[in-house]
């Protein structure tokens, strides 16, 4: 219980800092997609949990977005939003007995790639002055990460 808690110490310190970085529906898809594939396929937790992470994270910066369009007076959106998503997340994985060490830890992996991913995109825009290098770069650098991280975190693994 000592590790979850201090995982979620970890998530409110990645969503603390979040400028208002919104991130799109299709992504929030995307990673949906990609967790529902891998456990479909028996992938391993830590896997799993990496893609858990992003969606966790995307979700909850999604729903910031949205809070922020109805201009409701909500101190610290993004902290809140993720820490909302995790709340829906993690305690039914708990209740249903899924939840171990390797999800948790990808849940954190995740979470820091796809933040990344994020900080990426936004660094490429600012260079290239506010445009994109491609289409959907929103939404396919981030995604890019986690399936790397994915592949890394398999072969180093096996």
């Amino acid at each position: 219980m000592r590790k979850l808690l201090a995982v979620i110490g970890v998530l409110i310190f990645l969503a603390a800092p979040a400028p208002a970085a919104a991130v799109c529906p299709v992504c929030t898809v995307a990673v949906a997609g990609g967790l529902g594939f891998s456990r479909w396929l028996g992938i391993d937790d830590l896997i799993s949990g990496v893609w858990i992470g992003g969606l966790i994270l995307s979700s909850g910066l999604w729903l910031a977005g949205w809070v922020k369009k109805k201009t409701w007076k909500l101190p610290l959106p993004e902290l809140f939003s993720v820490l909302l998503m995790v709340v829906f997340v993690f305690p039914p994985l708990y209740w249903s007995k899924m939840i171990n060490l390797k999800i948790i830890w990808g849940t954190v992996l995740g979470s820091l790639v796809f933040s990344s991913g994020i900080g990426l995109d936004q660094y490429l825009r600012k260079i290239n002055h506010n445009q994109v290098y491609i289409y959907y770069q929103k939404v396919i650098i981030p995604v890019l990460l986690l399936t790397l991280i994915s592949y890394i975190v398999y072969y180093v693994r096996y």
